[in-house]
């Protein structure tokens, strides 16, 4: 039996969310809430991770009852299983990307993608030299045609180590041959996950959990590392600059198109072709002053680093962008995209557009955006979404508030630049204790948990305690709009974090880009550790999910803990069912790894226990508290 509704307050911390949801009610809109209501109280098994359907001798649900399944694996086994399994789907996503990427480089190697060209050239032939390709007196497409090939190769089943672990302390790189966790291809440690997981092979629990922590690094330290520098170096490395957030980004008197997703393959395209004077022309006949092209989710993260352009909203706001009614177009490329934004724009005037044939949603418009006319596609949907202009009833457009301000842009390349050439400033603030340590604040937003209240909450109480907070993916949004991405917020800030910030005219709280871009975390953790000669589990640093929904989220979560950062989670996952398992999660992978995860739903606590962990990593370093 579903459970009574929640009131709008309870939903979300955001008047421009609450006003939205109200006017979905009026409108008779169906939004996330209303069906996580509807599929409440949720199956015990399924959240313990006790049920299994690898095979239809079942499916199998054990217990203290029935304790094993019908082949006779046990809840050990069945929860190790299906949380590989679950991580292996969020490596795989995100490392996707990552070759999407690749082959974009490959196309414009080849000569066959006239609208996309290499961007930043001196961090194409660095990133050629770093994995040990010859650079010095080459043509650039050589040195590209190579290093397209190291990646494909990253991919395969025939290197001992995937390329980019060139970055990883020597004595990180030794703990994961011992436990025979070094990565050596993307594909090869996703396939193997598939078969390990198969019925009749890996029916050792902690076994099946070293594959899975190996499948996540291939990830953090192959795919979606890939995926970051190679956008990068296609589109530009991110520099700071100002931009706005919130729904009020979204324009009354202009077209107005959104982009969804993660690619910006697609993405870039798309505000390029909405920038053409005929198309903006067109766009004026109509009524409109011009086109609004603002983004939602990684890919509006993507296009906010590198072009400042607005951010609608994240996960939890994509439905109720397309409800203020002046959405023209919803283009999405791939992952975190909600199938009911089709049946929500299908209420509007709304097109929803797709562009990849590995996310096809039934009712779209759909392209086939292939890097050879990219930009002839491009301006055929934006075309669609001028055109739609017309359609728009203005009487059921409502938009609230005003666009906040935020700072963004803060690419590795970008801080060492602010800090004078080098990290050496940085690493004297951590000395002095004025940053007394790190925390990455990551991932997503969870309609179980009250939107962006942790997000939000976590942040504002690290900043407090001299912890400086590096965000990516949707909580890039929350901390915008909570005020958290300006140079102003130095003022919520602990004293010593105050003065460095504001010496640099930074926030307390940097935007490091969308959810592959975590992949700059690990390299920034890992280029200090290296100049101080140390393990990345030594550093006083923390990551944190505490809205967390998504595989992605669980094999970002892992990989951070694998390389040895400890990492917070604001609810657990399905793992409960197994106590060698979620022993192994929150305690057992320090002795093996170096860090751990913890789970804890309250942001307060969950900074006193960051601040703990960064006090004793501060000391084991010879620092003061």
């Amino acid at each position: 039996m579903a459970k009574e509704p929640r009131s709008i307050d309870e939903l979300t911390i955001w008047d421009d969310a609450k006003a939205m949801l109200k006017k979905a009610k009026r409108e008779g809109v169906e939004t996330v809430h209303d069906r996580l209501d509807q599929q409440t109280p949720h199956c015990k098994f399924c959240e313990l991770g006790t049920t299994c359907r690898n095979c239809t001798m079942g499916p199998c649900r054990v217990s203290e009852k029935r304790p094993r399944g019908v082949c006779g694996a046990d809840a050990d086994v069945i929860v190790a299983r299906n949380f590989g399994r679950f991580v292996t789907g969020g490596a795989a996503g995100h490392s996707d990307h990552g070759r999407d990427l690749i082959e974009v480089l490959e196309a414009v190697v080849e000569g066959e993608a006239p609208d996309y060209k290499i961007t930043d050239e001196p961090k194409l032939r660095r990133l050629a030299g770093e994995v040990g390709i010859e650079t010095e007196g080459r043509e650039l497409m050589a040195v590209a045609k190579d290093l397209m090939e190291c990646f494909f190769a990253d991919f395969g089943s025939r290197k001992k180590s995937i390329s980019l672990l060139s970055r990883v302390p020597e004595v990180r790189k030794e703990k994961w041959a011992k436990l025979g966790m070094t990565p050596r291809g993307v594909d090869r440690e996703i396939v193997e996950m598939m078969h390990r997981t198969h019925m009749g092979c890996d029916n050792d629990a902690p076994n099946t959990l070293i594959h899975a922590a190996r499948t996540a690094l291939a990830d953090g330290w192959g795919g979606s590392m890939i995926g970051t520098e190679l956008s990068d170096v296609l589109f530009g490395t991110p520099t700071p600059k100002m931009s706005t957030a919130n729904l009020a980004v979204i324009k009354e008197d202009k077209v107005n198109l959104l982009v969804h997703g993660h690619n910006p393959v697609v993405s870039e395209m798309i505000l390029a072709a909405a920038r053409e004077p005929e198309l903006v022309a067109r766009a004026k006949e109509l009524g409109a002053t011009g086109i609004n092209v603002a983004g939602l989710c990684c890919t509006g993260n993507e296009l906010l680093m590198r072009q400042g352009i607005p951010m609608a909203g994240n996960h939890l706001m994509t439905e109720l962008a397309i409800i203020t009614g002046a959405v023209e177009a919803v283009v999405v490329d791939y992952q975190c995209i909600m199938p009911s934004l089709v049946q929500i724009s299908g209420c509007y005037h709304t097109k929803f557009i797709d562009t990849a044939n590995k996310a096809r949603f039934t009712g779209a418009i759909h392209f086939d955006f292939q890097p050879r006319t990219a930009m002839k596609q491009a301006r055929e949907i934006v075309s669609i979404a001028v055109e739609a202009f017309a359609q728009r009833d203005p009487g059921r457009v409502e938009i609230p508030g005003e666009p906040v301000n935020i700072m963004t842009g803060f690419s590795n390349e970008a801080v060492i630049e602010a800090l004078g050439g080098s990290l050496q400033p940085l690493i004297d603030a951590i000395v002095a204790g004025d940053i007394r340590g790190a925390v990455g604040i990551v991932g997503c937003n969870n309609p179980k948990i009250k939107h962006d209240s942790l997000n939000v909450g976590l942040a504002k109480e690290l900043i407090k305690k001299d912890i400086l907070v590096l965000v990516t993916g949707c909580v890039t949004t929350a901390a915008g709009k909570a005020g958290l991405l300006l140079p102003e917020a130095i003022e919520m800030a602990g004293p010593g974090l105050k003065k460095i910030c504001g010496a640099l005219g930074i926030p307390p709280v940097l935007h490091y880009g969308s959810c592959v871009d975590n992949s700059r975390i690990m390299q920034l953790c890992a280029a200090l550790a290296n100049t101080l000669g140390v393990d990345i589990s030594d550093l006083p640093v923390g990551a944190s999910s505490p809205e967390w929904y998504s595989e992605k989220a669980a094999a970002i979560g892992l990989y951070a803990v694998a390389s040895g950062i400890y990492t917070h989670l604001g609810h657990p996952p399905n793992i409960l069912g197994s106590k060698t398992v979620t022993n192994l999660a929150v305690s057992g992978l320090e002795d093996l790894v170096g860090a751990t995860f913890f789970i804890e739903p309250d942001a307060v606590k969950t900074a006193e226990m960051f601040d703990e962990r960064i006090k004793a990593k501060r000391k084991g370093l010879g620092l003061s508290e």
